[in-house]
């Protein structure tokens, strides 16, 4: 793990992009930002998305510009929000934190189903990562359009969250 303190601290800068990353950029130009030859990984589902070193997940709109960024909750890049760091959080934390900036600065809140939290006018969703036995806050910043959308919102990084599997009892 990555001490708070050695982590890289990258600019968020609302509906713009997060670190050297814009919305909108290419999978060339984002492997370029990040001093990347290539992504650790490409994975499918209802959008493009590339795992890169170090914490930092990128994914693509239909277009394949550069429409959301989510960064570990432990490893890679820090991300401030009024001084406060987003990732690497207790999650009751966190939500408080942001309940308590939308109420401050009139921020539009939105629940997802997951439970996770954003600020959808800030284009800011904190979801949570499990680490060991512990959740930690993990920020994913997004295009205005995707957190407008059901759709792309909730299809957003779910990994690492606990996830509840129901079981119906044949009748």
């Amino acid at each position: 793990m990555t001490a708070h303190s050695e982590r890289e601290r990258w600019e968020w800068m609302s509906a713009a992009g997060v670190g050297p990353l814009r919305f909108g950029m290419s999978p060339a130009d984002v492997a370029v930002a990040l001093q990347a030859l290539a992504s650790q990984e490409q994975v499918g589902g209802p959008y493009s998305q590339e795992n890169f070193a170090d914490g930092v997940k990128v994914f693509y709109d239909d277009e394949g510009g550069l429409a959301c960024v989510s960064l570990d909750a432990v490893v890679g890049p820090q991300a401030f929000l009024a001084g406060w760091a987003l990732a690497g959080r207790d999650p009751g934390q966190a939500h408080q934190f942001l309940l308590d900036h939308a109420s401050e600065h009139g921020n539009c809140l939105l629940y997802t189903p997951d439970d996770s939290l954003a600020l959808a006018d800030l284009g800011l969703l904190l979801r949570a990562q499990r680490v060991g036995d512990v959740l930690l806050s993990r920020p994913l910043f997004v295009i205005e359009e995707w957190l407008e959308s059901e759709y792309y919102r909730d299809r957003l990084p779910l990994e690492g969250v606990a996830v509840v599997h129901v079981w119906n009892e044949p009748s």
